[in-house]
């Protein structure tokens, strides 16, 4: 407990509360505020000041990689998106070709079948026409030999 002696005269009220308190009011007081002033300037200097350096560069590396993230995402976005419509362009081309190619076939197979008819139609004409002579080469035979059996039947009949 603190001593009664080494109170500076206080008044009577206040000698409770002051009997209670941990430290005493005397020279001790003073040399324990430098020390703890000496004390916050090295904390501060060993510390805090190298803490506080430290967490603003971890924050600066971490903004630095968040925006280079952003700006990679953004990017890898547009290329993304570069390579869509370059997709599409290319499927539209390829459809157009696969359309003309198509087109092209269609075209060639309705020559070649014309052609065909046209042959088939030539061929056609040239069998009427042989079919037309060996009917008319049959018929002068036949009628030849008509007037011959009408003569040979007029023959035995008046015989």
């Amino acid at each position: 407990m603190v001593g009664k002696a080494s109170y500076v005269r206080f008044p009577l009220l206040f000698r409770p509360i002051l009997e209670r308190l941990m430290f005493d009011f005397d020279a001790t007081l003073p040399l324990m505020a430098v020390q703890f002033l000496i004390l916050t300037v090295i904390l501060n200097a060993l510390l805090y000041k190298p803490l506080g350096q430290a967490l603003d560069n971890r924050d600066e590396y971490i903004r630095t990689n968040l925006q280079q993230a952003k700006e990679r995402l953004q990017q890898a976005t547009e290329l993304a998106n570069q390579y869509e419509q370059e997709l599409a362009y290319t499927r539209r081309e390829a459809q157009a070709i696969i359309e003309e190619a198509r087109a092209e076939a269609q075209k060639i197979a309705t020559a070649e079948i014309a052609a065909a008819q046209q042959a088939l139609q030539a061929e056609l004409m040239k069998a009427q026409a042989e079919i037309d002579q060996q009917k008319q080469a049959t018929l002068q035979a036949l009628e030849g030999q008509v007037s011959s059996l009408s003569e040979q039947l007029l023959a035995k009949l008046l015989a």
